[in-house]
């Protein structure tokens, strides 16, 4: 007789409370990082409003980080297929609000 060795995959139930399925928005996010994790800062800005609270901020270990950037990945390309390309102005990579990058000549562009 032979033994299967395959583990089934652990279903794991979810519960997600009232407040959180309200959800929070956010157009801006600070990411910082040292040797053990991620720290990603989602936050929310306003033309005219020079302050900004941070609204929820998510701790990752390095590896749960990659994972999470592989998942944005593949659930955008799912979008894209589905509704079109996500266009990007030029005025959001230009000092406009939104997500950026920092500009330093020493960081490597990701893909």
């Amino acid at each position: 007789m032979e033994k299967n060795n395959q583990q089934q995959p652990q279903q794991i139930n979810i519960e997600l409370g009232e407040k959180e399925a309200e959800g929070n928005y956010s157009n801006l996010a600070i990411i910082s990082h040292s040797p053990a994790e991620f720290i990603i800062d989602f936050t929310r800005v306003f033309p005219g409003i020079p302050k900004a609270k941070v609204h929820s901020r998510i701790i990752m270990t390095p590896q749960h980080t990659k994972m999470f950037l592989e998942a944005l990945k593949e659930n955008i390309l799912r979008f894209e297929n589905q509704y079109g390309e996500i266009n990007i102005s030029n005025s959001m990579q230009n000092g406009g609000m939104g997500f950026q990058l920092p500009n330093n000549p020493k960081d490597e562009k990701i893909n």
